[in-house]
């Protein structure tokens, strides 16, 4: 399973694959077309309390990651929407954030990535 992480204000590339925006809100400034979105998964998106709480405050980001895992468990309808495209190609997931390493897309990543390997035994 490749997945990738990008901003969403950085140009569309063929390397990117599959492209899934997975704000719970649409970033400002970009159109629809300008996306060049796959899919956009708003309901994949911390809940607005969560996302409230955080603020995007590297200080709380082990225990936003341990909370956004937690809601991530119940919501496998739509972690399948990620996981069948990644099995053939490589999907990028696209968030607004200006912090890149502290935002739900690094965290939703290594959600499935170690959720992966433990269920197959890698």
């Amino acid at each position: 399973m490749k997945v990738m992480v990008k901003r969403i204000y950085e140009p569309a590339a063929r390397s990117d694959g599959f492209r899934i925006l997975v704000d719970r809100l649409w970033p400002r400034g970009i159109s629809k077309s300008d996306a060049k979105l796959a899919l956009w998964l708003p309901d994949l998106g911390p809940s607005t309390a969560l996302r409230q709480w955080f603020k995007h405050d590297p200080a709380k980001w082990e225990e936003f990651q341990r909370r956004y895992h937690a809601e991530l468990e119940q919501k496998t309808a739509l972690l399948a929407s990620i996981k069948g495209p990644a099995k053939t190609r490589t999907v990028t997931l696209l968030y607004s954030a200006k912090d890149e390493e502290h935002n739900q897309a690094v965290a939703l990543r290594s959600f499935l990535t170690t959720r992966s390997v433990s269920r197959t035994g890698r």
